[in-house]
């Protein structure tokens, strides 16, 4: 006995598509079948109908039990529809539910194999690694933005010494030309000279250079 039930329980069950199409087969055989049924109900009535104008009446009468026997199959047959209906419904349901179960089953599977490949240590990781190439590509572009010498550590004082230096030499040199002037005579002279042509170059001379 338990030998048979591991026997049968190996058997490869039948898939929900071929019970479905197994069901409208057989659907579709009743159905003709009662189509069968009705013509021959309805040629049981003509017999009867032309054995009751024949004055036969046990032959009409044997008519009418066929046709009742006919349409007593025929509710049979109704019923048989109905419960292959109700199977064919069940069984549609069912493998709808049974692919909505896949596909959430599948989705789940294909959510946690992504968690899996980014836990969110390595998130963080990554996202503190990502910030810090920011900071030193920020620090770089600066370094290169800044201008050469830009940087230099001058002495302020040591600056204002050497301008102060560079002051004193031109004002020595703006001096120098009045320190060759020819010296004034001691006495005034008893007539007036007349000033040569070179005394006058030099005048000229003198005022060109206190221009400058």
């Amino acid at each position: 006995m338990l030998k048979r039930l591991l026997t049968k329980s190996k058997k490869k069950p039948t898939s929900t598509i071929s019970t479905i199409e197994k069901l409208h087969e057989t659907l579709e055989m009743l159905e003709k079948k009662e189509c069968l049924l009705q013509k021959k109900i309805s040629a049981e009535i003509e017999k009867a109908k032309d054995y009751t104008k024949a004055k036969n009446k046990k032959a009409a009468i044997q008519c009418l039990k066929k046709k009742k026997l006919y349409e007593t199959q025929i509710e049979q047959l109704g019923n048989f529809q109905l419960r292959v209906h109700d199977q064919m419904i069940m069984l549609e349901g069912g493998r709808a539910t049974t692919d909505t179960i896949d596909a959430l089953r599948t989705g789940s599977a294909a959510v946690k194999s992504l968690q899996q490949s980014l836990n969110v240590e390595e998130i963080e990781k990554t996202m503190e690694q990502v910030e810090e190439h920011a900071e030193n590509m920020k620090q770089i572009q600066a370094a290169l933005a800044t201008p050469v010498g830009a940087a230099a550590d001058f002495d302020e004082d040591e600056l204002e010494a050497e301008l102060e230096e560079l002051e004193g030499e031109e004002l020595e040199e703006e001096l120098q030309p009045l320190s060759t002037l020819p010296a004034a005579p001691t006495s005034a002279p008893n007539a007036p000279q007349k000033a040569t042509s070179n005394d006058v170059d030099e005048l000229a001379a003198l005022q060109a250079e206190m221009a400058v």
